[in-house]
């Protein structure tokens, strides 16, 4: 079936990612981190590059700052179990968390190119800056775009979002902070996955 070859195109990808060699993160890494939450067409969520906790457990987000997005997609009734594909924008966690290179991103951006075109997912959400300026190719922080949907490949539209490690250091709820925007904005994905979900019967 349909599903099937979607699950086995995933793990032909994943298979590549174990053996990659491609950029010198491939020496430093535990375990490389592929993907978490469910496949599906209608909403993937890109993060930045896995941290200690992802690289120990080969999953993506599930530190504290993973912990936050399960809080932020259960507050509008989503979950990774069942809604969202989550991966990441290299699958190798740069040493002491730095910021991943130039050229590590290239290296790694096949794989993620792969994981979109099999998914062709309808909705993607570019959490954090390191998303972002992959996917739209611009240097913009992340707190001017938010919230705003651009076109994305394969007729998705993208949101860039909050990196929940960035609202962890700003507690604050008040109107108008990142998390008070946050929680704006995961209503409007909320609105745009069920609208999908409904046209899809």
């Amino acid at each position: 079936g349909f599903i099937m070859s979607i699950e086995e195109d995933l793990e032909e990808v994943r298979q590549m990612c174990e053996y990659c060699d491609k950029c010198s993160l491939c020496k430093s890494r535990t375990n490389i981190v592929f993907s978490g939450g469910v496949p599906n067409h209608n909403m993937m969520l890109i993060g930045e590059a896995p941290g200690y906790y992802e690289d120990q457990k080969g999953e993506p987000f599930v530190g504290k700052a993973g912990q936050l997005l399960d809080k932020i997609f259960a507050s509008v009734g989503l979950s990774r179990q069942k809604d969202v594909y989550i991966c990441n924008t290299l699958k190798c966690r740069p040493p002491d968390n730095r910021d991943p290179l130039p050229e590590e991103k290239e290296a790694c951006r096949a794989y993620l190119d792969a994981q979109i075109e099999i998914l062709k997912p309808k909705i993607i959400l570019l959490c954090g800056k390191v998303a972002l300026s992959s996917m739209l190719n611009t240097s913009t922080g992340i707190t001017r775009v938010r919230g705003q949907w651009f076109d994305g490949p394969f007729g998705s539209k993208m949101m860039p979002i909050f990196h929940p490690s960035y609202l962890l250091r700003n507690d604050s709820h008040e109107k108008g902070s990142p998390k008070w925007l946050m929680w704006q904005d995961i209503r409007e994905i909320k609105k745009a996955y069920d609208a999908l979900v409904c046209s899809n019967g």
